[in-house]
Parts: structure tokens; sequence; C-alpha cells
């Protein structure tokens, strides 16, 4: 990469960790840490927890398909200037009522997509997998540090201390965008941004609606776990400020069964590891959901469960890039992640609702029901094989986009003649050089 790609990934990378680190420090802290409100029950909780979910999910697509017209930098200012609103007023809520509505006004923030669009626009073909791979490795990274460090800060400064952190690093956020990242002309966007276009199609589409499905239940569990978790913790003791001393040997060991899983694929995605990652997340809350108080038990279904979401969050935006047609990755990938927010703001609602009319253990029963259906749902999802997508300026003919076609490695050709585009999905065996010779001749 040369220095203003690194530059950009750096940034980004940063924008991205601090955001999401704000996002994420709730979780494990907020189940309990609410308790001192005076409209406290768990369904507000569950609530709070999971409606930021919600605005995600509903301007994910529009306001990636704003910064099209307006630009990168503009909407995720404007993005980042919401959610640091949102976060402040979520700091001096006294109700969980105006807690809520702060976390639903951080949601509004949706700049996910822009930012990877301004990721795409910002480094060449060749260096943009580098590029994302920073950013991606940038969002584990905040969850597992969030995860450890939210209960010590809110011990130490009270959930209202999270969220003024979580405001004052969103508005340090601004100067980097503004001056950290060089202006770009914005580049053709169909495999990184939504299309309206695309929508309804790839909605419907046979084997993306069960992904999309899927990574709703992913971040539904997920949340779901969050709301109860952390009040089982309490039955054994531990304080919340020491929660991050279960967390921090679960999120390790999890990580080591998700470097076994890897390598058990060797590069590929078998489906019957996708299967296995949701057998363990299944045996997690089946034993959540038995414990008896037994602080062993708890560890063992905590260190199950994130195996098995670390390799199912790690994978399916991959399979929805090996899946999604050429010059529709950006589309499909919209489509996903409005489907992962929403996962999370169901998570919050039907956890809190499950709790305020059962045992708090029922939740955890809820959640093992949760994967059996999803279970089922993958059953129709067929194996792939992984593939990378290129993009290269410029149209051809209908002769030499058979040409494309019939290159060794080439899966499919789109052209798109609105971005000057051709998009390319590929396998190991493709020669850029030969595609851009035929792209040349045109």
């Amino acid at each position: 990469m040369n220095a203003l790609e690194v530059r950009a990934a750096i940034a980004l990378a940063l924008v991205y960790v601090l955001r999401m680190l704000g996002l994420f420090m709730v979780m494990p802290v907020l189940a309990v840490a609410a308790m001192d409100y005076p409209d406290y029950s768990p369904m507000m909780v569950g609530l709070a927890i999971g409606g930021y979910g919600l605005t995600q999910a509903a301007l994910q697509i529009p306001m990636g398909m704003m910064s099209d017209r307006w630009g990168r930098k503009p909407v995720i200012l404007l993005g980042l200037a919401v959610f640091a609103l949102g976060s402040f007023i979520a700091a001096s809520a006294d109700t969980m009522v105006w807690m809520i509505v702060g976390r639903i006004l951080q949601g509004a923030g949706a700049i996910a997509g822009a930012i990877m669009a301004l990721a795409a626009d910002v480094s060449r073909e060749s260096q943009r997998a580098k590029v994302m791979a920073i950013i991606g490795i940038a969002i584990g990274m905040s969850f597992y540090l969030a995860v450890l460090v939210g209960p010590v800060l809110a011990e130490k400064f009270g959930l209202a201390g999270i969220f003024w952190i979580t405001g004052i690093l969103a508005i340090a956020c601004l100067p980097l965008i503004q001056w950290g990242i060089p202006k770009v002309t914005l580049l053709a966007s169909g495999d990184t941004l939504p299309q309206a276009g695309q929508l309804k199609r790839l909605c419907f589409s046979s084997q993306l609606w069960r992904l999309n499905v899927s990574v709703m239940f992913l971040h539904m569990l997920i949340t779901l776990l969050f709301v109860q978790l952390p009040v089982t913790l309490l039955h054994f003791d531990m304080s919340l400020e020491s929660h991050w001393m279960l967390y921090a040997p679960v999120l390790l060991a999890s990580i080591v069964g998700l470097i076994v899983m890897m390598g058990v694929a060797r590069g590929r995605m078998p489906k019957r590891l996708l299967q296995t990652a949701l057998i363990l997340m299944g045996a997690g809350f089946s034993l959540l959901a038995l414990h008896d108080h037994n602080q062993w038990v708890v560890l063992v279904a905590v260190v199950f469960f994130f195996t098995g979401f670390n390799y199912l969050e790690a994978n399916f935006p991959a399979l929805v890039s090996s899946i999604a047609p050429a010059g529709e990755k950006g589309t499909a990938m919209g489509i996903y992640a409005s489907f992962q927010f929403f996962g999370a703001f169901l998570g919050g609602v039907i956890s809190g609702w499950t709790v305020n009319h059962w045992q708090a253990e029922t939740a955890y029963t809820v959640g093992t029901v949760a994967v059996v259906i999803w279970f089922v749902l993958l059953l129709g999802l067929r194996e792939v094989s992984r593939v990378k997508r290129i993009q290269l300026k410029g149209l051809t003919s209908k002769d030499a986009a058979a040409q494309l076609q019939a290159l060794p490695g080439v899966v499919e050709v789109t052209q798109n003649v609105k971005a000057n585009a051709i998009y390319l999905k590929v396998t190991g065996d493709f020669d850029l050089q030969q595609a851009q010779i035929i792209v040349a001749k045109e």
C-alpha cells in the first residue's frame, strides 16, 4: 500500500474503533447499571440495549445511497454528529425512556456503508482488500476491547460516564474524517454501495435471504445474551467491575476455537462448519438455561457460544460476497447489514419481554429454540466457494464480454453502463493482465 492508502486505512479503522467501542461498551453493563433508574424493567433494558439497531437497520441503505449524492465525508460527518448527540442525550438521561431515545439516535448515525465506500474510493483495486481487512480487524478488536473495559469503566464512571466517553470519542472522529483523509473522486459503487434497482431482487434471492435471516438470528442472540448474562453473573457475587475476569478467558478461548475451525476449513467455507458453529451456540444457550448457579457451567457455556459466534461473524460476510452477483455486492451487503442491526433490536425486545413475563433463565431457553429454528433454515444453503471480486474501468462489446467470461477463473461478468465499469467474480486461476488487455482493446 502507498502512503495515502495506509493513512486512509488507519484513519478509517480508528473511526470505526472509536465509534463501535462506544456502542459495544454498553452491552455488558447496561442490564446491571440500569437498575438504578426509577422506571427500570427488563423490557426497558432490552429496548435500551437493542434500540440502536432499529434506526441502524432503517437508515443503513438510505445513508449509503446519500453518500453517492452528497459525498462520503458529509454523510459520515453528519452520522458522527447524530451519534454523538444521541450519546450525550443518553448520558444526561435520568430515566430509561430518555436513555432509549439516546440509543435510537445513536443508531441514526448509520455510516458503515459510507465508510466502506470511502475506503474503496481512496484505495487502488489491487490494495483494496488490505484496506478492508484492516478495517475489519479494527471492528473485531473494538468488540473484544469493549467487552473487557466496559464493566471497569461503568464501575468507575457509571453508565452515564460511558455515554459521555462515547460521545466525546465520536466528536474526536470528526477531524480524522475531515483532515485525515484526502479528497478523492467518487468511484463506481456497484460493488460497494446499495443500488435502489437491485434491492427487491436481492432481497428475495433464494440463497442471500437465508444469510440475511441468519445474521439477524446471530445478532439477535448475542443481544439476548448480553441482556441476561450480566445479571446471571451477579448470582456468583461478581461485582460489575469484575465481570471482565470472566470475559477475558472466555474471549481468549473462543478465539483459539475460531482459529481451530478456520484451520479445519482451510480457506473454504464448508456448510458443516457453519452447522458446527450453530450447534456450539445452541449448546451454550442450553447450558445457560440449565446452569443451576454453577459458575463453571456458565463459563463453558459462554465459551461455546462465542466460539460459534466468532466463526459465523467472520464467515457470513465472505459468503455474501461469494453469492452476490458481480457488481451487486454493495446492495447485498447493505441488505445484510440492515438485517444484522434489526437482529440486535429484535434480541433486546425478545429478551426483555421474556424476562418481564417469566423467569430470567427462560431467555436462555428462547435462545436455544431460536438456534434450532435457524439450523433448519440453514439446511437450504448451498455449498459455495470463495471468490475474488474485480472492478475494471470502461465498457466492452458483447464479444469482449464473452472473451472475459471465457478466461480461466472467471465466474461471472457484469457491465454497468452508468458507472462505466465492468465487475468480475473470479477464482484463483484468474489472470488480471489478460482481462485488462481485453478491456484496453475496446
